[in-house]
């Protein structure tokens, strides 16, 4: 049983758990990958990291694998239940990938989504957007933007995601905003010249939060930022507690290898400061307090 003080402070506490929003290229997902039960493990480990979790390269047709998937997450972690919200098969030919949202449905719900109306066809796998629903009394909803960009047309894909971002200023009226996936923004598919051209760099108000020289590739060869998170918002970024790339290898024991079963892509994920502490009656404080007094010295 909790001590008088203890449980005070645990009352006077609760409700100011962080918000981690994570984006995970978890390469050629398919059901035949998810149903390998060392690969399903270490997936349901990194998505009960996250209270929302955008998941790409999903490639699944037969629309079986988010939903096994999901079932065991909701086996493994008790702080669910989870629920999901998935793109259509995007693409431009026979190969086509998914966005998958994957959340905690008692912190979070999906207000509304669209996929972006790419009339210019500039993405071959335009942006699934979605707004959830925050506990925060100062950012009540934030809207995902995310990306997986063909490293064929890298500087071309995320110059053109920021008309994205105007386009979702415009249709929710709010420039609260995270932008998110696999950019392919280093290496060999975008020099750091170009990198500091976008307009993501060049216009005011986008927080690159996974920094250039971030390594969020598996394999001990490669050294490349290329999975992104940016903020944009004055509330949003006001929140922001921390950013980084998970690097699950290390942390679940897995040799490269085994890593590589999963993907050759680390998570990126953010950090928001949660709701503020709830407010607690106050005949239930002060019953709290007089019980402390009558506790004796030891």
């Amino acid at each position: 049983m909790l001590r008088p003080v203890a449980l005070l402070l645990f009352l006077l506490a609760g409700g100011a758990q962080a918000f981690r929003i994570c984006a995970f290229n978890a390469q050629r997902l398919t059901l035949a990958k998810v149903a390998r039960e060392p690969v399903m493990d270490t997936l349901v480990q990194i998505l009960a990291r996250c209270d929302i979790m955008v998941l790409q390269e999903v490639v699944d047709s037969t629309g079986s694998a988010i939903p096994l998937l999901l079932r065991e997450l909701n086996r493994y972690d008790a702080s669910g239940p989870y629920s999901y919200l998935s793109s259509p098969l995007l693409g431009r030919s026979t190969y086509m990938e998914k966005y998958v949202y994957i959340y905690r449905s008692h912190r979070t719900q999906v207000l509304e989504s669209y996929v972006y109306n790419d009339q210019d066809d500039l993405f071959a796998r335009e942006p699934f957007i979605a707004q959830f629903t925050l506990p925060s009394k100062v950012l009540p909803s934030l809207v995902l933007v995310p990306l997986h960009t063909t490293p064929k047309a890298v500087e071309k894909e995320l110059n053109a995601l920021y008309h994205v971002f105007q386009d979702v200023s415009q249709h929710w009226q709010s420039e609260e905003v995270i932008l998110l996936g696999d950019f392919n923004a280093d290496c060999g598919s975008l020099t750091k010249k170009r990198l500091e051209e976008l307009l993501l760099r060049t216009e005011t108000g986008f927080l690159w939060v996974i920094p250039d020289g971030v390594d969020t590739t598996v394999r001990a060869s490669t050294h490349c930022a290329y999975d992104r998170i940016v903020l944009h918002g004055p509330r949003c970024q006001g929140l922001l507690q921390t950013a980084s790339a998970f690097e699950f290898p290390r942390s679940f024991q897995l040799s490269e290898e085994q890593a590589l079963n999963i993907s050759d892509h680390y998570p990126v994920e953010v950090e928001l400061r949660g709701a503020a502490p709830r407010e607690q009656p106050l005949c239930l404080v002060v019953l709290l307090l007089a019980s402390l007094l009558l506790v004796p010295a030891a």
